[in-house]
């Protein structure tokens, strides 16, 4: 049986009133758009036509998720081969949806008939919006905003969809930055409801306000994100993420962590969610990362057992689990565990037993600590935008309101000094905010932080 760490004092198995939890999380998606000293946007308002560029996965979502509400589309690509695809891909989404009894065929055809395509960027040119969905590659997207710049109207809103690349280096490549603006769209775009929305350093009020209405008229939940590396989600996501690889290469397996945190209401551990994406997407920029890494903290190269032996995930039958063929239930896999078991020795690790109450800690803390930083740095406006984008967005339980609210119901005393002793035996990663830090201190919640509530100051 794992022994309890000696730096673990809260409770945090705790949880909240399932029913206040879900109320939280509920009122912290609709109080989201909700930014101060935005010009209003009349409920009635929508653009009249949407332009997008790139027409893969993502594009052709997005294309979806406005025609699903009657806006029409024109997607763009350089080839017609692209377009073509992207067309067939849509085409098949609302097939499905018809076969599975989700949608009338009638319906589905009005839909595909508000989508049209272009193999030429001048096809851009009546949209009131214009959204880049290219591959996340700086170079690449400033190049396409040079020729979106050339041919949108002048009164057009410029949207990239970037889960984390600088908005002002986008920006800065137009000759209009003030209607440049981020749009994380969560994949697949058409059905996930989570939208940050990120304003570059010159980006004007209104446009802020404008792609916020825009969101709320497809069925999103937009949330203001300040211009900062990964935005809020993903960058809270790193860390948590980090933590998983830690715990295994400590003595958990995949499917110990991934087991734990589904048990707590996770709607998905993130190793099967890396099996679902695929193992190597990204690969590039891991290994390049490596060059860069700052030397005074530890890091992870787990990712990389599995590559290193040909597991990428679901599409190749094995990644952090296994899968029988046509099959996607992850099964544990003793060949990975043995090989994760000599990675640890590789690196110096002597394996233990790992409890739940620390996985959970230590998942759920890094989240909470990188929330309050975003906090205190103002990418993220109040507290509840990080609980809306972790319930929306990545899974956590809803009937717990979100990271932020779970760490005001088990006590930000409690965790702020678990995290101090982390940040003592541990170092680097575990540095606490000081914003959580001082509320600790004076006895507050992050819900006071919030300028709704009466407590705030």
């Amino acid at each position: 049986m794992s022994a309890r760490p000696t730096w673990l004092t809260a409770d945090v198995l705790r949880r909240p009133d399932p029913a206040v939890g879900g109320a939280h999380a509920h009122a912290a998606q609709r109080a989201a758009a909700e930014f101060e000293g935005l010009p209003v946007i009349g409920e009635d308002w929508r653009p009249r036509a949407v332009g997008i560029v790139g027409a893969g996965t993502m594009g052709g979502g997005i294309a979806m998720a406005f025609a699903n509400v009657g806006v029409p589309v024109v997607l763009v690509d350089r080839s017609s081969a692209d377009v073509h695809r992207g067309m067939e891909r849509i085409r098949a989404n609302y097939n499905h949806s018809v076969t599975r009894g989700r949608l009338e065929q009638t319906v589905a055809d009005e839909r595909l008939a508000l989508i049209s395509a272009s193999d030429q960027f001048a096809a851009l040119a009546p949209a009131e919006v214009v959204i880049e969905a290219v591959f996340e590659d700086l170079d690449l997207k400033r190049r396409v905003f040079v020729d979106i710049d050339r041919v949108a109207a002048s009164d057009a809103l410029l949207c990239t969809n970037t889960s984390g690349l600088d908005i002002d280096r986008i920006a800065e490549v137009t000759g209009r930055p003030e209607v440049v603006i981020g749009t994380h769209f969560f994949s697949p775009a058409n059905v996930m409801r989570l939208l940050e929305v990120v304003s570059g350093a010159r980006t004007s009020p209104e446009t802020l306000a404008k792609v916020l209405r825009i969101g709320d008229l497809i069925g999103k939940i937009p949330v203001p994100a300040g211009n900062a590396p990964s935005f809020i989600g993903n960058a809270m996501l790193a860390d948590y993420s980090r933590e998983t690889n830690f715990l295994v290469e400590e003595g958990s397996s995949p499917s110990e962590v991934d087991g734990v945190l589904e048990e707590f209401g996770f709607a998905m551990g993130l190793f099967k969610v890396g099996d679902m994406a695929g193992l190597d997407v990204g690969l590039d920029a891991r290994r390049q990362a490596i060059l860069t890494r700052p030397k005074d903290r530890r890091h992870s190269d787990l990712r990389f057992v599995p590559i290193e032996m040909g597991r990428l995930g679901q599409k190749t039958g094995a990644g952090w689990y296994r899968y029988e063929p046509g099959s996607r239930m992850p099964l544990p896999d003793p060949e990975l565990d043995a090989a994760l078991i000599d990675h640890s020795a590789r690196i110096g690790i002597e394996r233990r037993q790992i409890g739940a109450e620390e996985i959970v800690a230590r998942c759920l803390y890094a989240l909470v600590n990188r929330g309050a930083w975003l906090l205190q740095d103002g990418v993220a406006s109040k507290p509840g935008d990080i609980d809306a984008v972790y319930v929306t967005g990545y899974g956590f339980p809803a009937d717990v309101g979100g990271p932020m609210f779970w760490a005001d119901e088990v006590g930000l005393a409690a965790i702020a000094a678990d995290i101090g002793r982390l940040h003592q035996d541990f170092g680097g990663w575990w540095e606490p905010a000081p914003l959580l830090l001082d509320l600790a201190r004076t006895g507050r919640r992050f819900a006071d932080l919030d300028p709704r509530n009466e407590g705030s100051r």
